[in-house]
């Protein structure tokens, strides 16, 4: 790899996390931010903070030496790159993409199929942890890619995460991350059942998170989806949806089928957080999934 000196940066997709993760990284001065987004709202916001709307997607491959995508699941970013926009034609020599989306890690094997023929670099980096955290600039970032491509664009991911992970070649970074999410949605399940079982003994449900905190049942899920959220029956909007919830489990499950596994876990978790969806949760903060496990 040359010495390719990292001055531009495009950043498309200013949602939920992408908008503070866009902010964190006008911190750094010595970076021209370039954005675009289809919400001319989320431009405007970050523009008052130093960045630089531009007129198309185009203009932003056009001009970057690094582009990032965070987009909202994989049809989007096969949308932006391969189909709708075909963003894939605008990426030059020597340039850096970084897609910041959860979605499927066979893409990102594509994307940096593609990238590579047009001798640019590519590594997938989806994200974890909760708006605060894109706030904070306290993300967990998992990185899949060359090891000197990892090893160029760290700089940059340090301004938006704190635990940034070198998980392997492309697509090992949304593999981590499907499977953690995978895990956490399970889990998130097992919180919500052991709540109605206290609240139906007459026990109350902070008191027993709290106390299991000290127990071997304690996990991250327990200290936020089950204290936060889940103990004080509050599932706001604006939040990691249900219906979010599902479209992350579904890469998981596709994962599975692929390589001819079961994954009955999995399966529950897909058909009660289908059930919360129906029943009204769809843009309600995923945990509400315990609302509606009596229906089950």
């Amino acid at each position: 790899m040359k010495e390719t000196e990292i001055n531009i940066i495009g950043f498309i997709g200013l949602g939920v996390m992408g908008g503070s993760m866009c902010k964190n990284l006008l911190k750094n001065n010595q970076w021209e931010i370039l954005i675009n987004d289809l919400n001319p709202e989320k431009e405007k916001t970050l523009e008052i903070h130093g960045a630089k709307i531009t007129r198309s997607m185009e203009e932003i491959f056009k001009k970057s030496d690094l582009v990032i995508t965070c987009l909202p699941g994989g049809s989007f970013v096969k949308e932006l790159y391969f189909t709708k926009q075909n963003m894939i034609q605008n990426i030059k020599k020597g340039q850096f993409i970084i897609d910041m989306s959860t979605s499927q890690p066979d893409l990102m094997v594509e994307l940096e199929k593609e990238a590579t023929a047009r001798k640019a670099y590519f590594a997938d980096a989806p994200i974890a942890r909760t708006r605060q955290a894109a706030v904070d600039g306290t993300l967990a970032i998992m990185v899949g890619s060359e090891k000197i491509v990892f090893q160029k664009i760290l700089p940059v991911l340090e301004y938006m995460g704190q635990d940034i992970m070198f998980c392997g070649k492309a697509g090992s970074g949304q593999l981590t991350k499907i499977l953690n999410n995978m895990i956490l949605f399970e889990t998130v399940i097992a919180l919500s059942e052991a709540a109605n079982i206290a609240e139906n003994y007459g026990m109350n449900v902070e008191s027993l998170f709290n106390n299991i905190t000290k127990c071997s049942g304690d996990s991250f899920a327990l200290r936020n989806h089950g204290l936060k959220s889940i103990s004080q029956d509050k599932f706001p909007t604006q939040a990691f949806s249900s219906e979010y919830a599902l479209k992350d489990l579904s890469y998981a499950l596709e994962l599975g089928s692929k390589l001819n596994l079961k994954l009955p876990g999995a399966l529950t978790t897909e058909k009660l957080l289908k059930i919360s969806i129906q029943n009204g949760d769809k843009d309600s903060y995923f945990p509400a999934v315990k609302k509606h496990l009596m229906r089950s």
